[in-house]
This record gives structure tokens, sequence and C-alpha cells, in this order.
């Protein structure tokens, strides 16, 4: 007999594991600090915008420096974020990882593919419930394009952090592209998914955001 649910409406306030509430905000944590260490390397600090800053500042303490000697002190700061975004990857891949084995370990109708399977079994009573259900099966799925997202992420960062590889050296050109087109996407996924999430929040699921908080079930 199939466990789907044919009758039952859906709804955004669900019950979530401590095990997912824990990795979703931690897995946020990470996101928000990487994207802030990128917008950091690629502005305030890019090397390029700050290598005569640094030869200007050197030559009034009475230190003569040229143009190449002082991109290299400029470009110090600049390694040094994108060192520490480097190691922010490798804990963001981890946490993929964390989160593929909390979809096998959790409840079963706690598991996303669960709650996709369910929704698309649903049979609608009324106009109001087939559109809420093929809103609800898009936003479901929406999340496993943003798992597709972090995974492309996660593999080419891998290839950059490791461009020494014969394998990823010969990808090099290919994995940055790739990797610098993906972010923004990613960027606009974030982006769309906190305003969502707000607006519903605020109007027709009160009580979204402090669910994913103290994980209880709100209708």
């Amino acid at each position: 007999m199939s466990d789907l649910n044919t009758s039952a409406p859906l709804h955004f306030n669900e019950k979530h594991s401590l095990g997912l509430r824990i990795w979703h905000w931690l897995f946020f944590a990470l996101i928000t600090s990487t994207i802030f260490i990128v917008l950091l390397a690629s502005t305030l600090f890019r090397t390029r915008n700050n290598t005569t800053l640094v030869r200007d500042q050197l030559q009034q303490k009475g230190i003569a420096v040229n143009q190449d000697e002082a991109r290299t002190v400029a470009h110090a700061f600049n390694d040094r974020l994108w060192y520490l975004h480097t190691w922010i990857g490798y804990f963001i891949c981890a946490f993929l990882l964390g989160r593929f084995i909390l979809e096998i370990l959790q409840p079963s109708e706690e598991k996303l593919r669960h709650r996709i399977r369910n929704a698309m079994g649903l049979i609608p009573t009324s106009p109001e419930q087939r559109i809420e259900r093929q809103h609800y099966i898009r936003v479901k799925w929406t999340y496993l394009v943003f798992y597709c997202l972090i995974l492309i992420m996660a593999f080419t960062g891998i290839g950059l952090a490791f461009e020494g590889v014969p394998l990823f050296k010969s990808m090099h050109g290919s994995l940055k592209q790739l990797h610098s087109f993906t972010q923004y996407l990613i960027y606009g996924f974030i982006l769309f998914h906190l305003v969502g999430v707000i607006l519903a929040d605020a109007g027709k699921y009160p009580g979204l955001i402090s669910g994913m908080i103290h994980g209880k079930k709100r209708l």
C-alpha cells in the first residue's frame, strides 16, 4: 500500500529535526561568511586597488618601494582572505556531505524526497489546493537545485584548491569560470529564498522562521 497522503493539505510550517535545524543555521553562517569574504577580497582588499596605497604609505614613512614590491605587500592581504575562503569551502563540502547523511537518517516524514513525493501524490480538491500544491512542489524542487549548485561549487572549489593535481590542472580555466558563474546563481537563490521566507512568515505562514529554530510544526 502506498504511504502517500492524497487528502491532507500541504503546509510550509513543517516539523524539522534538531539535526537539520543545527545544520541549516550553521550552513547559513558558513555561506554568509564566505560571501562576505569574497566581497572583501574582490573590493576593499583587491590587490590592484591597494598597490598604490601601500606604496604611498611606505613612501610617507621614508621607505622607497617600486610598484611590484608594493603589489607583493598588497597581494599578501588578499591572499589571506582567499586562504580563509578556501578553508570555509572545506567546511561547506563537509556540511554538504552531512546534509546527505541527514537525509538518510531523518524520520521518513521529514525527508525532503518524501515530502516532494507526498505532495506529488496529493489529489487537489479545490483550485486553491491545486495552486498551493504546485507552489509547494516548486519550492521543494528549488531546494534540490540549490543543493546541486552547492555541489558544483564544492567540486570546482576543490579543483581550484588542489590545482597542482594533474587532472585539476588541465581543467583549471573551466573550473574557475564555472565556479565564478555558479556563485551568482547561488547569490540569486539566497536572495530569493530570504525574501520569500520573510514574506511568507509575515503573511500566510506566520512562524515559518521560528519553526526552523524550535522545530515544531505550526498549523
